[in-house]
């Protein structure tokens, strides 16, 4: 792995009483995290959600190497990412099939996290199948995680409070994927692949009312942190 070294500078003033001058003297110091580990880059894929910003919020927060970027921008555009989270967004938008470039994104190799439209999207896109909610969920609801609860639930209870805003829901998992969260108003509300590199949750866990959201954010740093180290 390669290995940066960060220079801290240490400056010092002393005066030249001959010319009355003000000498800077620049010692460099090697910086004390200069053996460290780069921080992880992903990037946040804006799909018009009204709480995009509290993803790349949280990301930042734990440390992330993050920005929010337009759902249209080229693959050969993106920066070399860890992993990509594509947001939610306005009622439909993950029925359509289309949305923006992020089919294009769901090719790439490295782990997705879909959140709302973008878990509605991926679940589609895969061969799964999205519909308009019977029981549309507008607010706090309570799931319980199924098979475990996944990666991403990993080390929260089996039973949980989480913000929902949803018209639209997966109504079908895609072949090669299973359900990890349900609630009695939506069977789907969180879906992993089996080999373990995309993940969709319904719920909003980058708002506050969802209790456990952190650490979900957490696991899928892990997760990507685990598949850049195997790289």
């Amino acid at each position: 792995m390669q290995q940066h070294l960060s220079i801290a500078c240490a400056c010092f003033t002393t005066v030249n009483w001959r010319t009355c001058d003000i000498v800077i003297l620049i010692e460099r110091q090697p910086w004390q995290g200069a053996m460290s580990e780069p921080p992880l880059v992903i990037d946040v894929v804006d799909n018009g959600g009204q709480w995009t910003h509290r993803e790349w919020r949280m990301l930042r927060y734990l440390g992330v190497d993050t920005q929010i970027i337009g759902n249209t921008i080229p693959v050969s555009e993106l920066r070399e990412l860890d992993g990509l989270i594509l947001s939610g967004g306005a009622a439909r938008v993950g029925l359509t099939g289309e949305l923006g470039n992020c089919g294009a994104y769901l090719e790439l190799d490295i782990p997705i996290l879909g959140i709302c439209a973008g878990h509605q999207f991926m679940a589609g896109y895969y061969g799964g199948a999205a519909v308009e909610a019977q029981e549309p969920e507008f607010g706090a609801a309570q799931i319980t995680l199924v098979n475990g609860g996944g990666q991403i639930f990993a080390n929260t209870p089996e039973t949980q409070t989480v913000w929902e805003s949803h018209n639209d829901e997966v109504s079908t998992v895609p072949p090669g994927f299973f359900i990890t969260a349900s609630s009695k108003s939506c069977q789907v509300q969180g879906m992993e692949n089996e080999n373990g590199d995309r993940f969709g949750l319904q719920f909003h866990p980058e708002v506050n009312d969802s209790e456990y959201g952190q650490n979900m954010f957490q696991n899928f740093i892990d997760i990507c942190k685990q598949n850049r180290n195997q790289d």
